[in-house]
């Protein structure tokens, strides 16, 4: 069984490097919360919107890391590369599709769900540089599920912090124009976050090709197209794509539902938003760490220890994020004015802040057991329990914003409806105990 010191040795990293991703919209978030009230809101629509594209690349990536892991359980080194190799070809043609995709569809899309024209101008402006990410974003998501996999994710504290470094710096002079660069705003946020991973990606290839026994994993194998490698990681992965591609887009809906309650309203939103990622990242790496680690100790043959690998790994996401709820609880205002000098956004966004720090154990412990569900191969159960909490989330959604037009910390408990689901579905699947027979 692994040791809760082995679990944190390979969470922490993971942790460093989810809040390197998450930080550059934090600091994109604290940078236009000075710069204009619009310009936040519409951040939030253009950088949702934006994420829930990339999702269809992270969740290959997450089905690329399943499998990975479980090679890795299995000693078989020499094929792990191939996965590796295989994976970013596939993502960065996926990349320029979507590219395409977004570049001729997001204008239409925005103005048929956006009310607001200058919310609409501001986040078509923040996606039109933001989407050059994808040939970036789609490279490092493979990066991470070969460390991940692999169980070697020191590397990723490296990576967390050149990003932010690299995100903090081109924000304060592009946003406001500082040091003579143009005063860009909303474009400048966007630029920056580009910016930040390339230099991601530049950094994991040295740091492999330096560092990690290529030869060991299978790179320098003679590389060429194998669709069976790609169909083998798709039969997985597929299910994560679909599975976060609908999460992701859900909640974009819900930023779009939001927005016809004001644009003060969306202004809140985006900052809770940023707040409630910021609380998810402890969470969200031993959650990674529950998805790896169970398909590691499957493929080492010892199916029984998974339960009692999800037990421990939930104390733990415990114990970390309690303090956390604890100090938000006490302190909202001061957390709130990291994101904003504005009186009245802090004011309207208190009462936000607690009912989404109040559902926080729950949602915890949901995403503990979901990313568990994958680990277990069974990607397309996964996808099915994400379909039926969907289903209630966008219902509640539709009676409380668009029907009741209840205030709006009361729309946030939606968070609370969608992990109570997945945390019942999760654990009855697991419980049944039928991925036991799942080979991959």
């Amino acid at each position: 069984m692994y040791s809760n010191k082995y679990i944190y040795k390979v969470a922490f990293p993971i942790f460093l490097s989810l809040f390197a991703q998450n930080i550059i919209n934090v600091i994109d978030t604290a940078f236009l919360g000075r710069y204009g009230e619009i310009e936040l809101g519409a951040s939030a629509i253009g950088g949702i919107f934006y994420l829930a594209i990339f999702m269809l690349g992270f969740g290959f990536s997450t089905g690329s890391q399943i499998l990975i892991a479980r090679r890795n359980g299995e000693r078989k080194y020499g094929e792990i590369g191939q996965i590796m190799l295989q994976g970013v070809l596939f993502l960065l043609v996926i990349a320029v599709l979507l590219f395409a995709f977004t570049r001729i569809s997001s204008s239409s899309l925005l103005r048929l769900m956006v009310s607001s024209e200058h919310v609409y101008r501001a986040a078509l402006e923040f996606l039109n540089y933001r989407i050059y990410g994808f040939f970036f974003s789609f490279v490092n998501v493979m990066f991470r599920a070969f460390y991940v996999g692999i169980t070697k994710t020191k590397v990723l504290t490296i990576n967390a912090l050149l990003m932010m470094l690299v995100n903090v710096i081109l924000d304060y002079l592009l946003i406001f124009g500082n040091f003579g660069c143009p005063r860009l705003g909303i474009a400048g946020a966007a630029i920056a976050s580009v910016c930040a991973e390339a230099a991601s990606v530049l950094f994991f290839i040295v740091y492999t090709v330096c560092f990690i026994n290529i030869r060991k994993y299978g790179f320098l194998q003679k590389f060429s197209l194998k669709f069976t490698v790609i169909q083998k990681i798709l039969s997985i992965s597929i299910y994560t794509m679909a599975q976060s591609f609908v999460s992701i887009s859900t909640w974009f809906l819900f930023f779009v539902a939001v927005e016809h309650l004001g644009e003060q309203a969306l202004a809140v939103s985006n900052i809770i938003r940023s707040f409630y990622m910021f609380l998810f990242m402890p969470v969200s790496a031993l959650a990674i760490t529950a998805n790896s680690l169970v398909s590691n100790l499957i493929g080492e043959g010892k199916k029984e220890q998974v339960f009692s690998l999800i037990k421990r790994i939930l104390k733990l996401a415990f114990m970390v994020i309690v303090p956390l709820i604890i100090l938000i609880c006490l302190t909202p205002r001061i957390m709130l004015s990291i994101y904003t000098d504005n009186a009245a956004l802090i004011d309207a966004s208190v009462s936000s802040l607690l009912v989404i720090s109040g559902c926080f154990l729950i949602c915890a412990a949901g995403s503990v057991f979901f990313s568990s569900v994958s680990g277990t191969g069974n990607t397309r159960a996964a996808l099915l329990i994400e379909i039926f909490a969907l289903s209630f989330y966008l219902l509640f959604m539709y009676v409380i914003i668009y029907r009741l037009q209840m205030p709006l910390f009361i729309c946030w408990i939606i968070e609370l409806v969608y992990w109570g689901l997945i945390l019942i579905a999760s654990s009855v699947y697991l419980k049944k105990g039928t991925w036991k027979k799942k080979i991959i």
